[in-house]
């Protein structure tokens, strides 16, 4: 995708409707490939999902993945526990590296299992499994919650030895765990966060990613002798995009992206606003979320919380840094509004409520399906974000964000195809997916925008 605009616009925008803006999707020039949108129901809320009322947990997992009512999010991210005792595959220390290492496996993984089957369900094939820390007894600390890098990466020596083998296997173990299930893993991850320091499962890494550069050749070589040729390694997952263009320009100094299949971040230190250049690979946002409480607001004051603010982020990251993936923290919690780091609650304890922020996300995910490839957009007018993308099923989808202060009309000219009919949406304050007028006349159609909202238009 390809953003167009007045630079300028971004903070004084527009206060009166500009003029028709004629704004040319190009199918000829193609940009990333997009693999979806997505959550997690990690730390137990896929137990609570599994243990909700029937009534509220249909309405929430079709919210979720219902490509004609819901969202249609079509990537999960599970965790892969370290934690001891019914959190890790492997509880306890066998000892050393080169012992037989003892695994547990309770087919129920926090949830996750049903979770992901719910998931394959509706038709969802992307499987991301991340952990946040190798077991404790790998690590530096001696603990899975307490600051620590990996036994054995660079610099890391330990009394107990070199675990690195021993790390890979685990989480190699846990893949084929899944694929026992009939759930096929195909992403794995291996940290979380590494540049960050919480009080729960973690590891990390130096900002030079020394420890994942020694790291990664080997998990590299134990998948690929497992033979799950299907499962892309991803890296590093990082607080924000600031630390992974960091990591990024190391690994691709030092080789190591030629085994990766994902470059993969979060976005609470720094948003995803331009392109990683330094690799072709694909780049994800693996998570991310407001500080602030749950609420169905779309539009009000430009909170963190509210719809279109996670409207205009999907938009700079999907357009302006080339995103393939977008997933937001947690998909559904139960009254927990305290939060607004989940999608849907229940606000009355009878029905399943969407967020403002989940009717952002369903604007692209709903009709931008996996194996979309973004195509450009050039000449759109000021305040306003466009994207475009072509499905595997010839369908293009168009997702203009209006930022500005006053609706906008535009003009949609194409190149590279002639759409035969199209249908269009509108998500603003008081209207949530609403179908709204887009005019097709002479191969060309024309949409009006309004102030702070976002409208998907769908072309066949």
């Amino acid at each position: 995708m390809h953003f167009s605009r007045n630079i300028a616009t971004f903070g004084g925008l527009l206060g009166s409707a500009a003029a028709q803006t004629a704004i040319t999707i190009d199918a000829g020039t193609v940009l990333q490939n997009i693999a979806g949108f997505g959550f997690s129901q990690a730390f137990g809320r896929a137990t609570e999902f599994k243990n909700a009322a029937a009534g509220i947990q249909k309405q929430a997992l079709d919210y979720l993945f219902s490509t004609s009512t819901g969202a249609g999010f079509s990537i999960i991210r599970n965790r892969i526990g370290s934690g001891g005792s019914g959190d890790s595959i492997e509880p306890n220390s066998p000892g050393s590296p080169s012992s037989t290492p003892s695994y547990v496996w309770d087919d129920n993984d926090s949830g996750q299992v049903w979770f992901s089957q719910q998931a394959r369900s509706y038709g969802v094939n992307t499987i991301y499994a991340d952990a946040w820390s190798a077991p404790g007894f790998m690590k530096t600390s001696g603990s899975d919650s307490t600051p620590g890098y990996l036994c054995g990466t660079t610099g890391h020596t330990c009394s107990t030895g070199d675990w690195r083998q021993a790390y890979a296997n685990f989480l190699v173990k846990y893949v084929q765990y899944y694929d026992a299930a009939g759930i096929p893993i195909t992403h794995l991850g291996f940290l979380n966060e590494p540049d960050f320091s919480p009080g729960y499962s973690q590891m990390q890494i130096s900002s030079n990613a020394q420890e994942a550069i020694s790291f990664i050749p080997i998990l590299s070589a134990t998948v690929k002798a497992a033979g799950l040729t299907n499962v892309s390694l991803t890296c590093c997952d990082a607080v924000g995009w600031g630390s992974t263009a960091t990591y990024v320009t190391n690994l691709v100094n030092a080789g190591s992206t030629s085994y990766l299949g994902v470059i993969t971040s979060h976005s609470y230190s720094a948003d995803a606003t331009t392109d990683l250049t330094a690799t072709t690979l694909p780049k994800w946002n693996t998570e991310g979320g407001p500080s602030s409480a749950f609420t169905t607001t779309w539009y009000a004051s430009g909170a963190d919380n509210e719809g279109f603010t996670w409207a205009n982020k999907l938009a700079v990251a999907m357009v302006n840094a080339r995103l393939g993936a977008y997933l937001f923290w947690e998909g559904f919690e139960l009254e927990e509004t305290q939060s607004g780091s989940h999608l849907v609650d229940t606000t009355d304890g009878t029905n399943a409520t969407p967020s403002g922020i989940f009717w952002a996300f369903a604007m692209w995910s709903r009709y931008i399906r996996p194996g979309a490839k973004a195509i450009a957009a050039t000449g759109s007018p000021s305040g306003m974000l466009t994207g475009a993308a072509r499905n595997a099923d010839g369908s293009t989808v168009v997702v203009l964000t209006n930022s500005g202060t006053a609706s906008q009309s535009v003009k949609l000219g194409f190149k590279g195809f002639t759409p035969s009919s199209s249908s269009a949406w509108v998500t603003n304050q008081g209207s949530t997916f609403k179908a709204t007028t887009a005019a097709l006349s002479g191969g060309a159609v024309t949409v009006s925008v309004p102030s702070k909202g976002v409208v998907t238009v769908r072309l066949t």
